[in-house]
């Protein structure tokens, strides 16, 4: 084999293998989200690791259990990583959230200074990452990150569905 194919070889085996990473990750967010739903929340879930993979954080949505409309998963898992730190600046920090970041998220992981952002599934009607703005890719903001979007995307989106569907019900009993 050629020096060529061997570099194109180990580059497959290297996405291959973060892909891999971010399919656990994901799978780790998802239970947050699951934790969430539990407690009566939207189902959301975050994860934080830093640039060697130490899980720094998890977050999950709040907003109903703590009377919070600040109460997002990325912001949870934000606030966390920042006191294990002792610092804000989460520089290297990679943000695994199972839906698409709101403007609110997708701003505060701006500010945060993370990395990289890996997310499930869009959210169409307040995704601010790729779906309504490009908060994290904006050239005329101070700080941006690497997305990568659509991990376990089906999973995520199902959570959600489910959740939303009970809510229909038990509205329609009342």
């Amino acid at each position: 084999m050629d020096e060529g194919a061997e570099v194109l070889l180990s580059a497959a085996a290297r996405a291959e293998d973060a892909l891999d990473v971010d399919v656990l990750r994901m799978r780790e967010a998802l239970v947050e989200a699951e934790a969430a739903a539990a407690s009566g929340d939207v189902p959301v879930g975050a994860l934080i690791v830093d640039a060697s993979g130490v899980v720094l954080a998890r977050g999950r949505n709040r907003r109903e259990i703590d009377q919070d409309p600040t109460g997002h998963a990325e912001v949870d898992a934000l606030r966390a990583a920042a006191r294990q730190l002792g610092r804000w600046r989460l520089e290297g920090a990679t943000v695994y959230a199972t839906l698409e970041p709101c403007p609110m998220c997708a701003g505060a992981l701006v500010n945060a200074r993370i990395a990289r952002l890996v997310y499930g599934c869009p959210d169409p009607k307040a995704g601010a990452v790729d779906t309504l703005f490009t908060i994290g890719r904006d050239t005329r903001l101070n700080h941006r990150f690497a997305v990568t979007s659509g991990v376990l995307a089906d999973e995520c989106a199902a959570l959600l569905r489910a959740f939303f569907a009970k809510l229909r019900t038990a509205a329609l009993k009342r």
